[in-house]
Formats: C-alpha cells, sequence, structure tokens
C-alpha cells in the first residue's frame, strides 16, 4: 500500500494499547467524549461480526455516543489481512481528519496497531511455500511449527499465538522469503501520524483476566458460539481460534451440545488468556514511544489526558 502523506501538526492520532483487560475501550470512549473523537478498533477478533461476548465488544448502548469505527465488518468465513485492515483503518482515519476529529486507534492487536501507525508494507507472497508450510501444519501441528518461528524469530513468535497456524505459516514464509527475520520487514518506530502512544496496564491483571472469562461465561458466551455454528464457526480460518471461541468448539459437537469439559474449557480460555497478556507486554513495551499508565490510577483519566498535547487537539 501507497503510504499517505500528512502534515503530521493537523493530524492527531491517540493510540490506546496494551494487554486485554486492562479497560481500553472504557477509558477511549471517555477520552474521546472529551476530545470530540472517534474511535478506530484495533483489535483483530472485533471485525467479526456475531463475536461479540468473547472479544469483550462494548454494546452500542456503552458506546456513550461515540462513533466507532471497524467493528463487525468481517463474516466469519474471512482469514484475517492485516494489510487489508491497514487499507481500512488509514481510510477510516482519514475520514474521521477530514471531518476534523481526533482519530483514536484502540486495541491489543499489536501488528494490527502498528500496521496502520507506521511506514509498514507488507512483503508479497510465494504460492509453493505457502502450500508447503501449510503441508508441515497439517502434518504436524501449529505448536511444532510454532517452535520453529520462535527459534527463527522470537519477537514474532510472541506477537502470535502458537495455537494459530495460519499466522505462524505466514510468518515462516516471510522468513523465507526475505531471508531475514519476520520482525525485521518492519520499519523503525516512526508513525505516519503525529500520533500520541497511550499503553494501559496493571498489577492485578491475573484477577481481572479470570473474572472476565467466567463473566463472559455467565453472559452467554457458550450460547453465542452455539449461535455462530451455522455461520460457519468452526471452519473459519481466523475467528475459530480467538481465546474463548477455540476452547468451547472443542467441547461442543456439530449441533452445540456440550460434549467435553465444559469447566476446563474455561480454565483453558484463562490460561491462554493469561499468555497472551504476556505475549502482549512483551510486543507493546518494545515500542519506546508508548507512555504506561497504570489502569487501576483513580486519576488514569486525567492523567491520559496530560499525555496528549493540547496544540494538538482541534
Amino acid at each position: 500500500m501507497t503510504d499517505i502523506e500528512l502534515d503530521p501538526s493537523d493530524h492527531l492520532v491517540v493510540a490506546i494499547t496494551g494487554p486485554t483487560a486492562t479497560g481500553k475501550s472504557d477509558l477511549a470512549v471517555t477520552l474521546a467524549q472529551r476530545l470530540g473523537a472517534e474511535i478506530v478498533n484495533a483489535d483483530s477478533m472485533q471485525l467479526y461480526r456475531g463475536m461479540d461476548i468473547g472479544t469483550a465488544k462494548l454494546p452500542p448502548a456503552e458506546r456513550g455516543g461515540v462513533p466507532h469505527h471497524l467493528l463487525d465488518v468481517w463474516s466469519l468465513d474471512k482469514s484475517a489481512a492485516v494489510a487489508e485492515y491497514q487499507s481500512l483503518a488509514r481510510a477510516a482515519i482519514a475520514d474521521i481528519h477530514a471531518r476534523g476529529r481526533v482519530a483514536m486507534l484502540v486495541g491489543g492487536s499489536g501488528l494490527y496497531v502498528r500496521g496502520t501507525l507506521d511506514r509498514l508494507d507488507f512483503p508479497g507472497e510465494s504460492p509453493e511455500i505457502r502450500a508447503r508450510l501449510q503441508a508441515e501444519l497439517t502434518a504436524a501441528g501449529a505448536p511444532a511449527l510454532h517452535a520453529r518461528l520462535a527459534a527463527l524469530d522470537p519477537v514474532a513468535a510472541l506477537a502470535i499465538l502458537p495455537s494459530n497456524g495460519r499466522r505462524v505459516v505466514r510468518a515462516l514464509e516471510v522468513i523465507e522469503l526475505t531471508g531475514q527475520p519476520f520482525i525485521a520487514t518492519m520499519p523503525a518506530f516512526a508513525s505516519i501520524y503525529h500520533a500520541v502512544h497511550l499503553g494501559l496496564d496493571r498489577g492485578d491483571l491475573d484477577e481481572r483476566v479470570e473474572l472476565r472469562v467466567r463473566r463472559m461465561m455467565e453472559q452467554g458466551l457458550l450460547a453465542e458460539v452455539v449461535s455462530l455454528l451455522p455461520l460457519g464457526l468452526r471452519d473459519s480460518p481466523t475467528a475459530s481460534k480467538a481465546l474463548g471461541y477455540q476452547q468451547l468448539l472443542a467441547v461442543t459437537d456439530a449441533t452445540g451440545a456440550v460434549v467435553g469439559d465444559l469447566e476446563e474449557a474455561v480454565a483453558a480460555t484463562v490460561r491462554g488468556t493469561l499468555r497472551f497478556v504476556r505475549r502482549q507486554r512483551s510486543w507493546f513495551r518494545r515500542d519506546p514511544r508508548v507512555q504506561w499508565l497504570d489502569a487501576a490510577s483513580p486519576d488514569l483519566v486525567e492523567r491520559a489526558l496530560a499525555a496528549i498535547p493540547p496544540r494538538l487537539i482541534p
């Protein structure tokens, strides 16, 4: 994709990133109300229609009247594509800026955030290499290929779930194509926008993750999974690998009946989410631009606002 040339003094993007369950969505709504901003989603799974409870997607009633972009844009049979997301996100930001408003990029999908903000061009593809890696994926399984990726490119492995065979294959394909680690194809930390990067973290995240997963079950996550079966959730190349959905699919049959240990599926979701939190921390902590905020602080909103230079707010 061709880079967008902008006058950075006139185009502000506030990025709110960090691990899952830190409260990014709630802070974003409050800041957007104060700044007259609009929110662009940067959570890869919230792009999928129908995946609401398990992705912690804010219901319309809880969005505070703030316009949200790039929610519910992909059907379940769509394979996630970062390059396509990059185009959609930059178009949404350009539209927000054209209306004289602040754009807020909010989510914990690290590659989606960097792909939107930075001068990142995605390498080409090789059907031959991909076919061979896909065959290896089928024969050996995603964890085995992820272990290979971790040896070749530890940083990329941190950003990709070991169960996400599609993304593991793509990373190994890029390494073979370019002869260098996948992460080496990424640019320096330099945004095409005048961006303010806010990162949220907190010390009680382990407890919050378990509470969050169990609350999702109480809110009807299992019923949501069952309702998505006729729409192709089980066969989805990307959505079926989402945390919570993958674990519940493993204990339900084609009709949605529970045929496995539901409590173990919940526990596995908690464990998987905690591993994901560690990967998110490792990814975002590498970015020197991120201003880290304690999400448990009672003056979080004021601290976040203080990090945004007033001269940049339209």
